[in-house]
This record gives C-alpha cells, structure tokens and sequence, in this order.
C-alpha cells in the first residue's frame, strides 16, 4: 500500500523519508530521547513490536488508540479492540452519538490508562513529532495519558526539528492524504502538529523502534 502511494512522490523523497535508518541513526535517535526522559525499546519487525507492545500493557487496562496505519498492519489494533483482554476505548467511542454525548467522549478519550500511536518524525536529537487533522490523539500524547507508548517504523528518524517538519509537510502528509482519499473520500490536512522534546515524568512515554518501514 505505501509502495503504491509513494509511486506519486519525489523519488529523493522517497530515498530521504521513506528508507529505513542505519544503526548509527538509530543508536543517536535512542540516546537522545532517553536522555529526555523517554524509554526506548527496538523490535526487529512488526510481529516482534506487536509482542513487545502487549507485553507492556496489563491486562483489564483502559487503553486508547487513534486511527493509525501502523498499529493497524502490526495487528495491535486487532489485539486490542478485539481481544477481550482489555478496557478498549475506541470501539465504545465509535459507538456513541457525537450530538448527545459529546462531552462524555472527549472526557473520555482525554485520559486513558494507556494511550497507543505513533509519530510522524523521531529527531536524532530526541524530539518527537506528531501531525493530526483533528489532534484528538495530542492531548493524551502530552499529559492526559497515564502512558504512552509509539510504535515506529525506523525510517521515520531524521536529523533535526527542521526535517522532521519536512518529512510531516512533504512526504507524510501527502501519503496519508492520498490514503484518505482511497479510504474515506475526504482530504486530510496538518491542522495540528505536537512536539515533544522532553517528558517531564519519565519513562510515561516509551517508544518502541521498528527495523522497518511501518506508517508514514
């Protein structure tokens, strides 16, 4: 799916934002952010990540999830909502009326036990960076969650803030517009951008690195 989506793109850019990270890459990525306070674990692919994640998360958790790519084809999503295994939120979201209760959706969304996603840029720095076009995955990224944990494919480590903001604008907003066109007939759009350059509880948020390319 992302091989399609990409075949619209800049090669370059493809080469740049799309390619997974080098072991030196990876080692800076990792010591920056636990040095910020976030912990960081490494899987060797998806089924490993998914392994990884779960073992995290006890039993009977609240857990929240936005709608991401990458927890989807790692089959964390699948192991969440439908498992039994857990307080999943996002099925009990989807299922109630915006009109009549939307208050209780956003209070219930805003704090979850445990908050899954993942980034759309990991700075060799240490500095994460997520893009949303509704942001409602960005407050529990920031503090509401009691944890969060990012899964993320390595190809999305660059060197700096400045391609970080690069890789959002011009390579992962552009696939994830044209998959949101094939899937729901709508543009996206970077209406939200959060980033975070430290934790102030560490080890809230951990990151789980995968050797290879998952999401945008």
């Amino acid at each position: 799916m992302i091989n399609e989506l990409e075949s619209d793109l800049d090669p370059s850019l493809v080469r740049q934002f799309g390619t997974v990270a080098d072991g030196t890459r990876v080692s800076r990525a990792t010591a920056a952010l636990q040095a910020h306070g976030i912990t960081v674990l490494r899987a060797g692919d998806a089924e490993e990540a998914k392994r990884i994640v779960l073992g995290l998360i006890p039993q009977g958790s609240q857990v929240h999830h936005g709608a991401s790519l990458t927890l989807q084809v790692t089959g964390i999503i699948d192991a969440i909502d439908k498992s039994g295994q857990y307080e999943a939120l996002r099925p009990r979201l989807l299922s109630m009326d915006r009109k009549t209760q939307g208050d209780e959706m956003r209070r219930l969304g805003a704090a979850p036990d445990v908050m899954l996603g993942s980034v759309q840029a990991v700075t060799e720095t240490g500095s994460l960076l997520a893009a949303s076009a509704s942001g409602s995955q960005l407050g529990p990224y920031v503090s509401g969650a009691g944890r969060v944990i990012l899964v993320v494919g390595t190809q999305k480590i660059v060197s700096d803030l400045e391609e970080g903001f690069r890789r959002v604008n011009d390579y992962a907003f552009r696939l994830e517009d044209a998959r949101a066109q094939s899937a729901y007939g709508m543009h996206s759009a970077v209406n939200k951008v959060l980033v975070i350059n430290r934790d102030a509880v560490p080890g809230r948020i951990t990151v789980v690195f995968v050797d290879d390319v998952l999401g945008f």
